[in-house]
């Protein structure tokens, strides 16, 4: 099958060319620039040199691949994860306006599918605290996260939206392995944690669901020829509350013990998105893509995974 994957050469981006390429696909790949295009190379595909937002390459560089499969990984997120000061604006950009022309593109060389990336903690406060991809989004998020959610839910809807091409949503869950905020040494959770700067926040009960960037990217190879139109959660089978996670993730990166605050302190120093992710964020539930895309992560829990494949 002919594939054209966008944004080739982040984390999820290296696995999914790899592992394209050894399923047998016809792989093409897209970086903004040279040096990374080498590795899309040596991975076994044609590499594609451009942006986005040049209409003209992009376009260019879809008709020439001719893929019957399009495949968005485009982000453009910061090096350094501060839920109270981080910048989305990059990411929402690319995601909206990207996004867009990339869909125009897979649309005028009559691509058949269109794959792209969603977010597996986009789910509301309220209810269970897992979530099934029918359950509400969580629309107006304190900020700086509520433009990136409206931005993502946007692209979203845009995409189950286009008639004339089959749209499918990964809602991948927290990336982990190499080149992702979890990578020990230069990740920046993972330096956080190292420090003892990322804290259980009161009860610790929010939740989070992890994917290691391999079994995100088996997921993605999965969509190809399986599943409806639609949205499918790209998670671990153990949604975790985060005083369950966190410690364990110290533990494997050989960091001291996280420090307890209480909400007050957390809200104060790390703003109502620090207390968010940490006291009222849900996890989600992979069982439709389990069922639906035939697919089943290698590292069925981060237990298994913090232990052998952080990076």
């Amino acid at each position: 099958m002919r594939v054209f994957v966008a944004g080739a050469s982040g984390a999820i981006g290296r696995p999914l060319i790899r592992q394209l390429v050894e399923a047998g696909h016809q792989v093409t790949g897209t970086t903004r620039r040279e040096p990374r295009a080498e590795q899309i190379r040596a991975a076994g595909a044609t590499a594609a040199v451009c942006d986005a937002f040049d209409v003209t390459a992009l376009e260019a560089a879809v008709k020439e691949a001719a893929p019957e499969v399009v495949v968005n990984q485009l982000t453009s997120l910061p090096e350094d994860f501060n839920p109270r000061k981080i910048d989305y604006t990059p990411t929402n950009r690319v995601r909206e306006e990207g996004g867009s022309n990339l869909m125009r593109a897979a649309l005028a060389v009559g691509a058949r599918r269109y794959v792209t990336q969603g977010l597996a903690f986009i789910y509301a406060p309220e209810g269970d605290w897992v979530k099934s991809e029918d359950d509400r989004p969580f629309e107006d998020p304190p900020p700086p996260f509520n433009k990136a959610a409206r931005a993502m839910l946007a692209h979203e809807r845009g995409v189950l939206g286009t008639e004339g091409i089959e749209g499918l949503v990964l809602r991948y869950g927290q990336f982990y392995g190499p080149g992702t905020y979890y990578t020990p040494g230069s990740g920046s959770i993972a330096k956080q944690v190292e420090k003892r700067m990322l804290p259980l926040i009161g009860p610790g009960t929010g939740m989070a669901s992890f994917i290691h960037v391999e079994d995100a990217a088996a997921a993605t190879v999965a969509s190809l020829d399986h599943g409806a139109p639609g949205i499918y959660n790209v998670v671990d089978d153990e949604p975790a509350a985060v005083k369950d996670w966190l410690p364990p993730y110290a533990d494997a990166l050989g960091a001291k013990t996280p420090r307890h605050v209480p909400v007050w302190l957390a809200r104060l120093a790390g703003g109502k998105m620090a207390v968010q992710f940490g006291v009222h964020s849900r996890g989600a539930s992979n069982a439709k893509a389990k069922q639906t895309l035939g697919w089943t992560p290698r590292y069925s829990s981060w237990r298994q995974g913090f232990r052998e494949a952080l990076g």
